[in-house]
């Protein structure tokens, strides 16, 4: 509501905002309002003003039910009913907010909303209620706890807001735009212009939005583009308030006179179907609220300041009979509210007092209101009777008092001390026929118990229970940990949500708010993301593998570089690793390791995440080794279970992880064999449990060691004993790998629980180091102390959240000797200033290796456990993505990624969150490789190949390949179609109320792509169409919509183009990276089941040009037949014919919209698309001679070809 020109004596309420929280009362305030009023010493009013029991309603008729007292002295700012419950909010001008329930006007909550600003609106959403003040939004739940408090601009003045749906928001006031906020994201997301000085007041119908401006006017807006449709210009001074109903807008306002501002007594009345004002409505009060009241009637009810009240028809006339009076406590109105039923009204005063007014003795205010929740009352002071008969009655019931003494129901100490559970007798049977062979006894079965039968399962055993390989999901089992609702929320398992649009609603900015893109985990063996992520982040391996193009079919290193490009592309968006996932699936030696998990053992979390990761982890270094070899020297595969090959420096992978070594074995006869190889990782082997145990403390450098350089006692072959012999087998080192890749194999509790001993004494060592000044609080970081002038080399002391869980060092040292020994210790910034620059000591073979990632399994039953990666993301990509240079940690949990203090990453509380995977690289590793990246996919991909299946025939040819002298070129125009099969159906739930919520997406597969011209002489002729041939079981052809029929994809049987996926993605590669535009409908989903990344810029989808925002999106047959009159996709779909008919409505909409130059016209054009849709229920009619474009000429022309 606009102020201004109201009465003067308003000023005098300024000093007294606050007088609430003043003893003395407020002058203004009236001594009849006092009557039966208790103050609490602070002097605030406790309870609402008593109505007398003879008040009587008469029904149909207005007139008081109740009076209220919200704040003593404090004037109403606001008023509103909420549309949910039976509840009316009031907002006072000191900012304090209170409701009340039901007509009685119970106080149902009180607070504070700001310490300075009134309140201006109120807006009541499902599940809180939206607060406006001058430059302030909050969100608050209806007992008064935040949800959000969203601050604008501190020279915002803002005055109102409209709710345009559940979740967008406008926001207007004394300013030149109106601000749009999306509630779900809490952020603008758009800001509309408006002239000066401002928006004051906004309704809504299915037509407009109307703005009321404080210079008079009154604008109509446009619901989509916010555009001004029309104005009125009602008033000569202000506008003080209006409203619409059906057809009809009514406003009221003041007009200039030489004295000023005055009411004007004239109630502007406009018709919205001619846009042109009728007869003005004169009224006998003086006009600051009115609101429509339509029951029976458009009735208006118009109220003054001073407390009158008039109801009338807006074409009629106004008589005076119709007259009652609001008998305020203050001297003015302040605010007025009508109920979502129409059965009552709400009136503030100046004097902080609400006054409801119904048309029947028992009003509601909503039709259909929700059940209020009420706070629990103390059940403490009146306690059921308790019924001793009973023996299961809970005697928790009973409120015990919390002591320290011993109670009188505790057991005795020698009633409560455990006794083991002796072991049972071994059966008589089994001791007589039993034989001893020194000390083990051997004794036939006598059947007296069925197979693998034991009577009870030993206490003792528990304690040997692997905590680490198996995860709890029965309730009790989570009882039994208390320590798994520890994990932290960011390190839990991320889920999609999906909706009846799939992905397309679902918010993963609020998972990632950088520009790295995540990866999706509803993929079958999606656990490997987190590794995949780790890989891509080493510059050169990222470098190296997306040069890396061989004709293998399923070539993990070929795979893998697609989806690094895809990462590349990314800003932001999360990608899948279908293709590569689906490659993997397909290597026998994968399967023969298990690192195919089946879908049931997945989604519990049956198998154990930590030892399959660490398993992936070799497999796959392994198998990019072999991949970069073959590429040179075809060899045979040698297994990833080894770690051993014949020479790992023909590939770059063997030069950046391999390590050499000598395996020296000595017999007790004193003969020594030395054997040469490598390996590509390292597994940590821990000391006996029994040094543990008195907390030795061990540097981590000390185990790795142990680990690098293993000695053990075996059994093996002696050439000069010619027998198994005991021997002592020892490792020495040759030559170091660039990134040192280390498996953690903590897969039991022994290597847990020495872990959490190292980490304790690490912890001990540290504050004794550091002589107890570790602050509780994290402090200035030695950047932020130079920055506020302090004097260099001030050691800042770290907090004790820093240093807790952490044995893991950032760096270690690493020397060769000169007697093949190897030197590692613990490496920290301040050795450099001691032993000089690493680079300088490499020359003597030292190296300082840095940490670069560490993945870790999340123990968590009630998702079954995940894998996540903390990952030190280097300065390139910083610069690539967003243009600085700077390394920063990073937690990637599938498509959450977060940035993380770095000590973080070693931090490893062992009831929740284990390492599995350490990655360490020699400091300047970029430098050593070149890191260009060259597209290695040439134009050949194009030209004309031979088809996999054995049928296939000239005549039976679909598409002409491209000629030489076609090749596309920048900016070139491709129709684009593909359909899919289903590999896996839906997984999806029904819900108590109807709704099917989907759990898991169906997965889908390509299996045919087609690539039509898009321009020159052959423009509308395919050069690509391909069947995808696929080796995993299809469980759906979807043959009506995809034309896919069985035996298509089958090359035995196949009479079609077949061809393997990887050589068709190799084609769109192709085309996207040389910079064509795709013409298609639905080209979104096509891409990501295709499992491509392509810029926005070269997608041009007919889904979106012929769009309206807000509406359906329209199908290809209803656009091709309103547009094109063509009838298409009779029995089934066709990709040529859907690709070729999307060229064609891309021409389409380049003709309408004058190639986008006149979009006001094509508008109506789509105006009239969905006008006629909606008559025809968007079917097409059914043809009575088909026709569509494979009659047309151009597609004679191809059979002519």
């Amino acid at each position: 509501m606009n102020f201004e020109g109201l009465d003067p004596g308003l000023a005098e309420y300024a000093p007294s905002m606050h007088s609430a929280l003043d003893p003395v009362l407020d002058a203004h305030l009236n001594p009849s309002l006092l009557q039966n009023v208790e103050l609490d010493p602070e002097g605030v009013a406790l309870e609402a003003l008593p109505v007398q029991e003879s008040v009587h309603i008469m029904e149909g008729v207005y007139s008081e039910l109740h009076s209220v007292v919200a704040e003593v002295g404090v004037p109403v700012s606001v008023s509103h009913f909420d549309l949910h419950e039976e509840m009316l909010w009031v907002g006072s001008h000191g900012g304090h907010a209170t409701s009340f329930f039901g007509p009685a006007l119970e106080r149902y909550s009180s607070f504070q909303v700001n310490g300075s600003d009134d309140i201006r609106q109120i807006q009541s959403l499902e599940n809180g209620i939206l607060f406006l003040t001058k430059n302030n939004l909050k969100y608050m739940a209806r007992g008064g706890l935040i949800i959000f408090d969203y601050l604008l601009d501190e020279n915002e003045d803002m005055h109102s807001l409209l709710l345009t749906d559940s979740s967008t928001l406008l926001i207007g006031g004394l300013q030149n735009h109106i601000l749009e906020i999306d509630l779900n994201t809490v952020q603008e997301t758009q800001k509309y212009a408006v002239e000066t000085p401002g928006v004051t007041i906004m309704r809504q119908t299915n037509r407009f939005f109307f703005c009321g401006h404080t210079s008079g006017k009154v604008s109509l807006r446009d619901l989509r583009t916010f555009k001004v449709e029309h104005e009125f210009d009602a008033f000569s001074g202000s506008l003080s308030d209006f409203d619409v109903h059906g057809n009809l807008l009514a406003a009221c306002g003041f007009s200039s006179r030489l004295t000023g501002l005055a009411c004007d007594r004239f109630l502007k009345v406009y018709d919205l179907r001619m846009m042109r004002a009728i007869t003005p409505l004169q009224v006998h009060v003086d006009p600051a609220f009115l609101r429509f009241i339509p029951t029976y009637t458009s009735r208006l009810a118009i109220i003054s300041q001073s407390g009158q009240c008039q109801f009338c028809e807006p074409t009629g006339l106004a008589n005076p009979a119709d007259i009652f009076h609001v008998n305020p406590v203050g001297p003015l109105l302040m605010t007025f509210d009508v109920s979502a039923s129409k059965q009552a009204l709400a009136f503030g005063d100046s004097e902080g007092c609400v006054h409801l007014w119904t048309d029947s003795p028992e009003p509601s205010f909503n039709p259909y209101s929700r059940e209020t929740e009420f706070a629990l009352p103390c059940l403490v002071d009146s306690l059921p009777p308790l019924d001793w008969s009973q023996d299961l009655l809970p005697l928790s019931l009973i409120p015990v008092p919390l002591t320290t003494d011993t109670l009188l129901s505790d057991w005795p100490a020698a009633n409560s001390a455990p006794a083991p559970r002796r072991a049972p007798p071994v059966d008589a049977e089994i001791l007589r026929t039993m034989k001893k062979v020194g000390f083990i006894g051997y004794a036939p079965n006598p059947r007296t118990r069925l197979r693998n039968q034991i009577p009870y399962r030993l206490k003792e055993s528990d304690s040997e229970f692997d905590s680490f390989s198996q995860v709890t999901e029965s309730p009790i089992g989570r009882e039994e940990e208390p320590h798994l609702h520890m994990v932290s929320k960011k390190y839990r398992k991320v889920t999609i949500k999906y909706s009846k649009l799939g992905l397309e609603d679902f918010d993963f900015k609020h998972y990632n708010k950088t520009l790295f893109a995540g990866l999706e985990p509803h993929i079958p063996n999606a656990y490997c993301n987190c590794m995949i992520q780790v890989l891509y982040f080493l510059e050169p391996v990222r470098c190296l593998i997306q040069n890396h193009l061989c004709q293998k079919e399923f070539c993990l290193a070929c795979e893998l570089g697609f989806l690094f490009h895809m990462l590349d592309l990314s800003r932001g968006d999360p990608c899948q690793g279908n293709n590569f996932l689906r490659a993997f699936r397909t290597i026998p030696e994968a399967s023969a390791l298990g690192l195919i998990l089946a879908d049931s053992d997945e989604a519990s979390g049956k198998g154990n995440l930590a030892r399959l990761i660490q398993r992936w982890n070799r497999f796959i270094l392994t198998q990019l080794h072999q991949d970069m070899q073959e590429l040179e020297v075809p060899q045979a595969y040698r297994g990833a279970g080894g770690s051993s090959f014949c020479s790992s420096g023909d590939s770059v992978i063997g030069h950046l992880f391999s390590c050499e070594m000598e395996n020296c074995s000595l017999c007790r006869c004193g003969s020594e064999t030395v054997r040469a190889s490598s390996t590509l990782l390292f597994t940590l082997s821990y000391p006996d449990g029994s040094n543990n145990k008195t907390g030795k403390n061990y540097d981590f450098a000390q185990v790795l060691k142990r680990s690098i350089c293993l000695e053990q006692n075996t059994q093996a072959w002696c050439d000069n004993c010619e027998k198994y012999q005991p021997t002592i087998q020892t490792r020495n080192i040759r030559h170091l790998p660039d990134i040192l890749v280390i498996n953690c194999e903590v897969n039991s509790s022994k290597e847990a629980d020495f872990w959490r001993m190292q980490a304790e004494v690490a912890f001990k060592m540290a504050v004794k180091k550091h002589g107890g000044e570790i602050s509780k609080n994290k402090e200035f970081a030695l950047a932020d102390w130079k920055e506020l002038g302090s004097p260099e080399g001030v050691l800042v002391c770290p907090s004790i959240e820093e240093l807790k869980n952490i044995w893991l060092p950032f760096s270690i040292r690493m020397k060769m000797t000169k007697n093949k020994g190897l030197d590692v210790c613990n490496w920290t910034d301040g050795d450099e200033v001691q032993w000089g620059p690493a680079r300088a000591e490499e020359e003597h073979g030292v190296y300082v290796y840095d940490l670069m990632a560490t993945v870790v399994h999340i123990l968590d039953s009630r998702t079954g456990g995940s894998l996540v990666a903390h990952i030190k993301v280097g300065e390139t990509y910083h610069q690539r993505k967003e243009g600085v240079t700077h390394q920063q940690w990073y937690l990637f949990n599938d498509f959450l990624i977060e940035p993380i203090d770095k000590h973080e990453a070693v931090q490893f509380d062992m009831n929740w969150k284990v390492p599995a995977i350490l990655y360490y690289v020699k400091r300047n590793l970029n430098s050593r490789y070149n890191l260009n990246i060259k597209n290695p996919i040439e134009a050949s991909v194009l030209l004309a190949e031979a088809s996999l299946a054995r049928k296939q025939r000239k005549t039976h040819t679909t598409f002409i390949p491209l000629m030489l002298n076609e090749m596309p070129q920048v900016g070139d125009l491709v129709g684009l179609d593909a359909e899919f099969v289903t590999l896996n159906e839906e997984e999806a739930e029904l819900r108590s109320d109807g709704t099917k919520s989907t759990i898991k997406p169906s997965q889908m597969s390509v299996a045919r792509i087609t690539c039509v011209r898009g321009q020159g002489p052959n423009e509308g002729i395919p050069f690509i169409d391909d069947y995808i041939s696929t080796q995993e079981q299809v469980v759906d052809y979807l043959t009506q919509y995809s034309g896919i029929k069985p035996g298509d994809l089958d090359a035995k049987i196949s009479s079609k183009h077949l061809t393997t996926l990887k050589s068709t993605y190799l084609k769109l590669r192709f085309l996207i990276d040389i910079g064509v535009k795709f013409v298609g409908h639905g080209l979104q989903k096509d891409f990501r089941v295709i499992n491509l990344m392509v810029p926005k810029d070269q997608v041009l989808d007919t889904v979106y040009l012929f769009h309206m925002p807000r509406k359906r999106m329209i199908s290809l047959r209803f656009l091709a037949w309103y547009f094109l009159d063509l009838k298409i996709q009779g029995e089934t779909h066709d990709s040529i014919e859907d690709a070729r008919t999307a060229l064609q409505l891309y021409r389409k909409y380049l003709e309408l919209s004058k190639n986008g130059t006149e979009p006001e016209s094509f508008h109506k054009v789509l105006k009239g698309l969905y006008e006629k849709g909606r008559k025809m229920d968007w079917k097409v009619p059914e043809p009575e001679g088909q026709t569509s474009p494979k009659n047309a000429a151009v597609f004679s022309s191809v059979l002519a070809l």
